[in-house]
């Protein structure tokens, strides 16, 4: 452990509980308790979910912790809390935020070189770009190299009102997965059970992949593609606790 990551761990909360439940609210909703009192987000709101799959998840991370609390690997909770501290205020801009990742989304935008690398490209990401385009109408001009290509405005609308659509839950999932894979198409492609978090991953980094190949495998690199893989399947998760009528893999 270095200086760093020691000054943290004396920084974190120490676990003082003994019991973590959840319970059902009389409006809607589930509540995350521990030792019955409930858990409290940085905003000062009681910690609330919409299903109780999602609950269970989220408890699933508390009861998780052994001497203290890391933030960093509770990923439920923390985007639990965003909804309620901060999406629920700010939806415009995430709604905006999400549309301008789907004007330069990164599956449209295939490699002019090494054959190889493209054919691997057009293999993969085109029956992707098919199935959005059969699914919602979102039909995403392709082309080639890194110059940016405008996407139809009608493309850009039919997003935008998709993701209008969604529930504040959906909606976090989405701004949190799509940076995560450089793409709205593949965090879409999770969404509606399409692809596994893991799987959407692997498609957004064949570049990364074919260069491995080549060139070997960086250890550093290695690690911090593990675990962004881990988020994208925590991710997964999250949109099948919010809606178990979708099937994932």
């Amino acid at each position: 452990m270095n200086a760093k990551d020691a000054e943290q761990a004396v920084q974190r909360p120490k676990r003082f509980w003994t019991a973590v439940s959840f319970e059902a609210l009389p409006d809607a909703g589930f509540e995350i308790h521990l030792d019955g009192k409930a858990v409290k987000t940085p905003g000062g709101h009681r910690l609330t979910v919409p299903t109780e799959a999602l609950a269970e998840l989220i408890a699933g991370e508390w009861e998780a912790v052994e001497e203290t609390v890391d933030y960093a690997e509770m990923l439920m909770t923390r985007l639990s809390a965003s909804v309620q501290d901060h999406l629920s205020a700010n939806r415009a801009a995430v709604v905006a935020e999400l549309v301008r990742y789907a004007g330069s989304d990164a599956l449209c935008y295939f490699s002019d070189a090494p054959k190889a690398l493209f054919e691997k490209e057009v293999e993969v990401w085109v029956p992707i770009l098919e199935w959005a385009e059969e699914t919602l109408g979102f039909e995403f001009t392709r082309t080639t190299g890194v110059i940016h290509t405008p996407q139809p405005p009608q493309t850009l609308k039919k997003v935008e009102a998709w993701l209008e659509s969604l529930s504040d839950y959906e909606l976090a999932g989405m701004a949190q997965l799509t940076p995560l894979l450089g793409s709205v198409i593949l965090a879409l492609a999770v969404f509606k059970g399409q692809l596994s978090g893991d799987g959407a991953f692997e498609v957004s980094r064949i570049g990364e992949t074919f260069q491995t190949g080549i060139w070997g495998e960086d250890e550093e690199a290695k690690a911090r593609a593990e675990a962004l893989a881990y988020d994208a399947n925590l991710l997964e998760n999250w949109f099948a606790a919010l809606d178990p009528t979708v099937v994932h893999d």
